[in-house]
């Protein structure tokens, strides 16, 4: 009769498991910190992975902040330019659209900086 005998978790897998719970479960970074110190990771190397998740996570928020300006910002200028152009149409939706896309980016950036 053969015990089985726990194999060492890899470091991605350590990233994996944090990444799901502080996205998905929205676990504290205490509480996942406490959890892979539970799975055998140091507590230096618990918070490195941490926070190399968090760095992450706030780059691809502040990513999608600066499109969603960017986007918003076409869509206004370009709304606001065909209705000037009076080619027959008042284009309001491109124009609300773009305005409001753009104040969403805007007010995401801000709050990825604070």
């Amino acid at each position: 009769m053969e015990t089985a005998t726990s194999q060492p978790i890899s470091a991605n897998e350590h990233y994996q498991k944090a990444a799901k719970l502080l996205i998905e479960e929205r676990k504290t970074k205490e509480e996942v910190k406490h959890i892979l110190v539970q799975d055998g990771l140091d507590t230096v190397n618990a918070l490195k992975v941490i926070d190399h998740i968090k760095t992450q996570l706030d780059q691809a928020h502040k990513d999608q902040a600066n499109k969603d300006m960017l986007y918003g910002a076409l869509w206004c200028i370009g709304g606001t330019i065909a209705t000037i152009a009076d080619i027959g149409y008042i284009f309001w939706g491109a124009i609300v659209f773009g305005g409001f896309q753009f104040i969403k980016g805007a007010a995401s950036a801000i709050a990825a900086k604070g």
